[in-house]
């Protein structure tokens, strides 16, 4: 079964977070190449929200190192996680 993290990160401006977004859409298939799919939302200007899925608890830790390498961001406010098993993941 697939594992989910959602992860919304509250950045210091508006601008931060257009930088951040640029540079999470550039690198993240580079950065996170054990994630199945790849999510990035931009809300309220400075919020920007990622959503992975991995297919192991496993591939997921295996990404963390990256992660908290884009976490250590000194012009973060805050940030939340959640993470649980996927129950749905319909495309069209």
């Amino acid at each position: 079964m697939s594992i989910v993290r959602i992860t919304t990160v509250v950045f210091k401006s508006q601008q931060v977070a257009d930088t951040m977004a640029q540079s999470y859409q550039s690198n993240a298939v580079k950065d996170f190449p054990t994630a199945e799919q790849l999510i990035s939302i931009q809300s309220e200007g400075n919020t920007l929200i990622a959503v992975s899925i991995y297919g192991s608890q496993q591939a997921m830790d295996d990404a963390d190192a990256a992660r908290d390498k884009r976490m250590a961001n000194p012009d973060i406010i805050s940030m939340t996680a959640v993470v649980g098993t996927v129950g749905l993941n319909h495309i069209n």
